[in-house]
């Protein structure tokens, strides 16, 4: 939270205006947050991150606002986007005295009984800030008081963290440049080339960012690419590559050598690697955009790749601390429409497995529908694959509490929520 800023009439009035547009919860909201900033650019950049930092907490406790504006205001028909963002405002650890002065003649009654709301009158659900549907199915996983502690993680902001590009430096020198530009950062507890920062500072102009020595990339997502562990001169796909974050982690720990291929079926996502691809130094990438998985130019791959990742779409439920909106955009019919996407497509990418590669089925869900449930129908109907152990594949680096397949949390390993399944198909 942006604590030098105090909250202004002027502010307020943005504030309101930029939740009503989210609580239609449409799209994503940090492209309602830039479109806002675009459209107001006096807005300066503190107050930026003052009205994004207590939007950010409005979608987090959402539900436990919605609840406490209701108590706190009755006479209201419906919690005001108003009342919702002071209450998160407050959320956000801000002192009541500092609102006093924006309040409307009864309004401060209200507020001083929002503040003190007793949050043992809220049900478990409105205590985790997730909807009904969730909580039940996380509640069937993992039992009430884990799915309380994975709630407390989720609702966290989320730290920010580097890969270093080892390619091009090594992470005791990035410490030791970011001490030197002032910036407060440690090593990441598992990936080797994991750097964690202390708060966010803006990296854009940062020669170590403009030269391609670091990315950000959480470490979850950089344990996902040292579990597929690519070799020099293997030729390796990433089927689903987005804008490529793990596409540059595996090249890098190609160093360079052989072919990777990043596939993707949006042109945009895959402009968004280009600039990446060129800061990294890596020139052993092929992005390309393919119609779907199965586009006929995917079929000269066939059996050909060493290995393959699927970094599957799916319903990002494992990053509500960086995209807290997910959890209320988000239904039960959305997520059955992705587990079929998942299916096709991890059926389609085994095809370019050669005898003997490895594919790894990953995705940011806590959903064992979208997790475990694919991974076993697939091996079920596709008897050439087996499972190999995450825990003896990533042995060296620690981890705590993985199995067979790897899962991580934020409350047990401080990074997003990831689920990986790593497959090798058979020689006969």
């Amino acid at each position: 939270m942006t604590h030098s800023v105090r909250l202004s009439p002027a502010l307020l009035t943005h504030g309101v205006a930029i939740l009503k547009q989210l609580l239609a919860f449409d799209e994503a909201a940090d492209k309602t947050l830039s479109r806002y900033f675009r459209a107001h650019p006096k807005l300066g950049h503190a107050d930026r991150g003052m009205l994004a930092e207590t939007c950010f907490a409005f979608l987090r406790h959402y539900r436990k606002l919605n609840v406490k504006v209701a108590a706190a205001f009755p006479a209201a028909p419906v919690p005001s986007p108003r009342h919702l963002f002071l209450a998160a405002f407050l959320q956000e650890g801000r002192a009541l005295p500092e609102i006093e002065a924006l309040l409307d003649p009864g309004e401060a009654q209200g507020f001083a009984a929002l503040k003190n709301f007793d949050d043992a009158a809220l049900t478990p659900a409105e205590r985790a800030d997730f909807p009904d549907w969730l909580y039940e199915r996380l509640i069937e996983a993992h039992g009430e008081a884990a799915t309380q502690q994975l709630a407390q993680a989720m609702n966290q902001h989320a730290p920010l963290d580097l890969r270093v590009n080892a390619m091009k430096g090594e992470r005791d020198a990035v410490l030791a440049e970011l001490a030197r530009a002032r910036i407060t950062a440690k090593a990441g507890a598992y990936s080797p080339f994991a750097v964690r920062l202390a708060g966010k500072p803006a990296l854009a102009r940062q020669p170590l960012f403009t030269q391609g020595v670091i990315e950000v990339q959480d470490e979850g997502s950089q344990l996902l690419g040292l579990l597929l562990a690519p070799r020099r001169g293997e030729a390796v796909a990433d089927f689903c590559a987005g804008a490529g974050g793990k596409t540059l982690l595996l090249g890098a720990l190609m160093a360079n050598r052989g072919r990777l291929y990043a596939f993707d079926i949006s042109e945009k996502r895959l402009a968004r690697l280009k600039p990446r691809l060129a800061r990294s130094g890596l020139s052993n990438v092929r992005p390309m955009r393919i119609e779907s998985e199965r586009d006929s130019r995917l079929k000269r791959l066939a059996g050909k790749m060493d290995r393959v990742l699927v970094d599957a779409p799916c319903s990002g439920l494992g990053t509500l601390r960086r995209n807290p909106d997910l959890k209320w955009r988000q239904t039960p019919e959305g997520i059955l429409e992705l587990t079929r996407k998942q299916s096709a497509i991890l059926a389609a990418a085994a095809r370019l497995v050669r005898p003997g590669g490895h594919l790894l089925y990953a995705t940011c869900s806590l959903l064992d529908e979208e997790n475990d449930q694919i991974v076993d129908a697939f091996l079920a109907s596709h008897p050439e694959f087996v499972p190999l152990s995450a825990q003896a594949k990533l042995a060296r680096l620690d981890l705590p509490e993985i199995g067979e397949r790897l899962r991580l949390f934020p409350q047990r390993h401080g990074t997003d929520a990831f689920y990986a399944a790593l497959l090798m198909k058979k020689n006969t």
